[in-house]
């Protein structure tokens, strides 16, 4: 037995707290709701501002820190399918066995490490604390080591490891470089048709973070009044039209929060002015809104209405969707009405209309700049449940129009088989209805393609990529 002194054991570091970081916390309860209750950022995330605000004070939390997690919620939906394929190689498992509050905190993690200028060591300290605050000590090992690979390299060079040469599999390359399914990058590849450029530009497009528009509604507000504010420039296209720069805050506008102006892209707008400004035989003094949830399109066509003396009808099926209609619609100077009605059976008459606008329900691609996480939720088999109801809205549409009377048929997709399928597949049974040219109603907007229907696509025009075709009754 050895008579050598045992040396002392040095003590052990003493246990410390992590550190409660309310950016990342919030970041991190923004994308556990999209998770696990399918809610949309864009309705959760002010929510989540407003108590961050109010539980920390605007001195601890003020602008940059809102800046800063509307970062992390957006940039991290946007780059999933990216960022999911590089932590895939940096993990021993399958993805789908990572838990999913653990697979958030380590998204947003790499997306601090590869999307943002944050330095690599505040990137990984910081979402080691998140993850020790939300996950626990033990899991919290396991994010410091996935993020410890995922630092060394940058996003250029995880891309050339995890993407396959675009030589090789083109679409399964686009969709790991800019981030969108592969079926998505196919379905609009299609409807864009043309080459590389073309597709990449788009990508790159729904990947933007998309400005805010503002509408001026006729009669209750101008666009000349909208400019007043800070950080205001005309839009592009509709003379109504007002976009915010960067920081500009819709609530802080006097029209927007007195229901004169309202948010609204671009494309939307032009939808409803081309239906509004479409020639009609006969009278001009009953419109419709059939599918007018939640009340943009319906706002602006009732102030477009009552600038000529004309009656609006604005149905929509959800009753809570149609209060949000008639939310947008109070104070309209002109006659209208609000009702909770199923489209596929209408309570009106057949012909009581003179124009009428079907806005369908639809997949949403055309506006994933403004809610990226629609991209991972949608399916191929989607468009088998849209079909039958957008086929059947716009034959009630034809109903409902009066001979002479023109209908408007709009949907938030560049889907062939949302946009031209449907109205192909309806006008091969109404030979008393034919296609109208709705490109001269868009004055001014270039790359419109051949026509007569008319597809708008962020890219080319600034806009959701919305599709319209007008078609008028003739017998």
């Amino acid at each position: 037995m050895s008579d050598q002194p045992r040396r002392p054991r040095k003590p052990g570091k003493p246990y410390r707290r992590p550190q409660k970081d309310p950016v990342r916390i919030l970041a991190f309860e923004a994308l556990r709701a999209v998770d696990e209750r399918d809610a949309y950022a864009n309705l959760v995330l002010p929510p989540l501002l407003r108590k961050a605000r109010e539980k920390e004070g605007p001195d601890t939390f003020g602008a940059r820190d809102a800046a800063l997690a509307t970062e992390l919620v957006y940039g991290t939906l946007r780059w999933q399918g990216t960022y999911d394929a590089v932590i895939a190689a940096c993990v021993d498992r399958p993805l789908r066995e990572v838990d999913p509050p653990v697979l958030d905190v380590l998204s947003l993690g790499v997306h601090q490490l590869l999307g943002t200028r944050i330095p690599t060591h505040a990137a990984v300290s910081a979402s080691v604390e998140l993850a020790r605050v939300v996950l626990g000590d033990g899991r919290a090992k396991f994010v410091n080591a996935v993020l410890r690979k995922v630092a060394q390299d940058d996003l250029e060079g995880w891309i050339e490891k995890v993407a396959p040469p675009y030589d090789d599999d083109p679409e399964e390359h686009l969709a790991v470089v800019h981030s969108h399914p592969r079926w998505v990058v196919s379905a609009l590849w299609d409807s864009l048709g043309g080459g590389r450029a073309g597709i990449e530009e788009l990508l790159e497009a729904d990947n933007e973070r998309p400005e805010v528009t503002l509408v001026a509604r006729p009669g209750r507000s101008t666009a000349e009044e909208l400019l007043r504010e800070e950080a205001a420039v005309p839009g592009r296209w509709s003379p109504y039209a007002v976009r915010l720069s960067e920081g500009g805050e819709p609530g802080a506008v006097e029209a927007v929060r007195e229901g004169r102006a309202g948010v609204q892209d671009e494309g939307s707008q032009l939808v409803a002015l081309a239906l509004a400004n479409a020639p009609l035989d006969g009278p001009d003094g009953k419109w419709l809104d059939g599918c007018a949830g939640p009340g943009g399109k319906a706002a602006l066509l009732g102030a477009l209405a009552a600038e000529r003396g004309a009656f609006l009808l604005a149905s929509e099926k959800l009753p809570h969707r149609a209060g949000l209609v008639a939310k947008a619609l109070a104070g309209n100077p002109a006659p209208y009405q609000v009702i909770a009605a199923d489209g596929t059976r209408p309570p009106w008459r057949a012909g009581s209309f003179d124009r009428v606008l079907m806005d369908v329900p639809c997949t949403g691609l055309g506006a994933l700049r403004r809610r990226p996480e629609a991209r991972w939720r949608r399916r191929p088999e989607d468009l088998d449940g849209f079909a039958p109801l957008q086929r059947g809205l716009l034959r009630t549409a034809l109903d409902s129009v009066r001979v002479g009377g023109v209908v408007g048929y709009a949907t938030c997709s560049p889907h062939l088989a949302e946009t031209r399928a449907v109205v192909d597949d309806v006008l091969k049974q109404r030979p008393e209805a034919e296609l109208l040219d709705a490109r001269p109603l868009l004055p001014g907007v270039p790359d419109l393609g051949d026509g007569p229907d008319v597809q708008l696509w962020p890219h080319r025009h600034g806009t959701d990529a919305m599709y319209l075709a007008l078609i008028r009754r003739t017998g």
